[in-house]
């Protein structure tokens, strides 16, 4: 048996200390590259087959063992095995040529989070774990001798001949003292599923297989059933309930492409910040986080995007301004809108049951990508006054020319005001909304459209549903109309800061009063705190709208020149209706409003 020693050639003094320093959070990445290179081997020896014959089979598989005794971690393939001189190309040049490039790049880089993948590192990061790294491989030339390379240091090297007969490569790691988690058979089959889940090569960890193997995503989309995709979903995401649909994407020009996106059930809107897509490159996972690629409001999605042309090995900052990740970002933007836009068409009823659940995204997704917006502006939603839903572009051609130019809106828990009751016995129109980029939307839609006014139905009396004909006749010999004193009797009774009172006659006896809060302000005032929070100061400066025709107005005009004390009761109690009606009663408020009302119903049962 020959024996064969040297030493390679560095520029750098210590370069595993310092990988080690590097990637010791993320150390795990070790068997990563160790079972990439052994599927590297495996798929050389698959081209071979194709032209030459070899002994040993085609049941191809790689094997994780452990020794706990010894403290030893073997990784072992059946692919193509190396010579003598093999081994001295790709262990003592390429393979550390990779390490010393990493190092070159990143020794002085303080971004350590920045590096994507951490691949090239290959052969050499078993060194972050190790001791002593052995490797037994055999050609899968008829000729070939086996042999053995074994170092220490990863600069000093031995090489020898060995008796093996059956060809590929058995790496073997004397693990350090640091690295005993490794000598366990169920946090090998984890990083199995993490990393390798999906390379299309039999992983066993200690004899049992860990990984899946197929990858669906790399499926022709017209072979794959919708149960798959389903079935794929649930694997990938426990306990997420089913997708609503997905987009399958399948590129090979101008730049290779695949993966599946799906769009999720969100039952909160926080959820839309979690990153769902997995990112791979030759079906091995890099990351969980795929910012780089997609738009943010792409990232409410979840899936997979496996990218074999990827450059991993460069920082994060220049991965975003790289040309090829731009075309593929830009590429599924609009694989997704189209997805929407034919889910539109294919089938509208199924299409609005999901709307509630992807709406957020479509909205966010308008605002931050032009191509998105002109894509998906035709199957923009939301829910009407009327019941269902409404297109913004059929609720315009509908409604413009009534509305004089105006999208009339209101807040989905007004649906049922006695406002919008009115609102709607006038024959118009108002969409819903309920979320907290809806302000943040509206002005956005004006600012596309600027033919559009949006106008929240409470932030003025329209002119459908004043009853123009009704006239306030003179009451006193002050030539005072009934309005006028209305108006005195409100003012002097509640003499609110910042409140206006004002007096028309409506179209319905059934709304008595309103309250009224100019456009402008809401909108400032929304922005700043969502819609769904407390807006009592939103009412610092607002009108109480009175309705003359209303009976109960009507009476307290009349019971003021009887029974002042009575009628000043009676103000009070409808203009805190009008803020219980308009959701903006503080809970100091509440609980004063319930006391009254249990005072004045102990005066009606005396």
């Amino acid at each position: 048996m020959s024996v064969e020693s040297g030493k390679i050639s560095v520029q750098t003094e210590n370069i595993f200390p310092i990988i080690k320093k590097w990637l010791y959070s993320e150390k795990d990445i070790f068997l990563r590259e160790l079972i990439s290179n052994s599927v590297d081997a495996i798929t050389k020896l698959k081209r071979v087959s194709l032209t030459e014959e070899f002994e040993g089979g085609t049941d191809y598989r790689i094997d994780l063992t452990f020794d706990k005794e010894a403290r030893t971690l073997s990784i072992e393939d059946n692919g193509i095995g190396m010579t003598d001189d093999e081994i001295r190309k790709y262990i003592n040049q390429i393979a550390f040529s990779g390490a010393e490039d990493f190092l070159k790049k990143y020794e002085n880089n303080e971004n350590k989070p920045g590096i994507i993948g951490h691949f090239g590192l290959g052969f050499y990061s078993s060194f972050m774990v190790s001791t002593k790294v052995t490797i037994e491989t055999k050609s899968y030339k008829n000729d070939a001798r086996a042999v053995m390379w074994e170092s220490e240091s990863g600069v000093e090297f031995k090489i020898s001949t060995i008796d093996k007969t059956n060809r590929g490569t058995k790496i073997t790691l004397s693990l350090d003292g640091d690295s005993g988690e490794y000598l366990d058979k169920w946090k090998l089959k984890d990083l199995v599923k993490k990393y390798c889940d999906f390379l299309q090569v039999p992983i066993y960890a200690d004899g049992e297989q860990a990984n899946k193997q197929k990858a669906l995503w790399s499926e022709q989309p017209s072979s794959v059933k919708a149960e798959d995709y389903k079935e794929f979903y649930n694997y990938l995401f426990p306990f997420s309930g089913e997708p609503h649909f997905q987009v399958h994407l399948n590129v090979d020009y101008p730049f290779r492409l695949q993966g599946i996106l799906y769009f999720p059930k969100i039952t909160h809107e926080l959820e839309a910040s979690k990153n769902g897509i997995k990112l791979y490159c030759n079906h091995v996972f890099v990351s969980e986080e795929a910012n780089e690629l997609v738009p943010q409001f792409l990232t409410v999605l979840k899936g997979t995007i496996d990218i074999p042309d990827l450059p991993l090995n460069v920082s994060r900052s220049y991965l975003q301004s790289d040309p090829l990740i731009k075309k593929i970002s830009s590429h599924i933007v609009k694989k997704v809108a189209d997805k929407l836009v034919d889910e539109h068409k294919k089938d509208k009823e199924a299409f609005e049951k999901n709307w509630d659940d992807i709406s957020l995204f479509v909205k966010f997704g308008m605002m931050n990508d032009e191509k998105f917006y002109e894509a998906s502006s035709k199957i923009l939603l939301f829910k009407s006054s009327n019941g269902g839903y409404i297109s913004l572009e059929d609720y315009w051609s509908k409604n413009k020319d009534k509305n004089d130019n105006k999208v009339f809106y209101a807040p989905e828990s007004e649906a049922n005001s006695s406002l919008m009751d009115l609102f709607k016995s006038q024959d118009l129109e108002a969409i819903l909304v309920d979320s907290r980029i809806d302000t943040h939307f509206l002005q956005f839609l004006e600012g596309k459209n600027t033919e559009m006014k949006f106008q929240r139905v409470d932030s003025d009396i329209v002119d459908q549903v004043v009853d123009k004909e009704a006239k306030s006749e003179i009451v006193d010999s002050e030539n005072k109309t009934e309005s006028d004193r209305i108006t005195d009797i409100f003012t002097s009774t509640l003499g609110r800061e910042g409140l206006t009172i004002k007096v028309e006659n409506l179209k319905s006896q059934d709304v008595p009063a309103v309250i009224i809060l100019p456009e402008y302000m809401r909108r400032i005032s929304e922005m700043n705190m969502g819609m769904n929070q407390d807006k009592s100061n939103l009412f610092k400066n607002h009108t109480l709208l009175l309705n003359a025709g209303s009976g109960l107005v009507k009476n307290i005009a009349k019971t003021a020149a009887l029974n002042p004390d009575k009628a000043k009761d009676l103000c009070k109690q409808v203009y805190d209706l009008a803020l219980l009606s308009s959701k903006v009663m503080s809970e100091t408020e509440i609980g004063s409003f319930v006391k009254k009302n249990y005072q004045l119903l102990e005066e009606l049962t005396k």
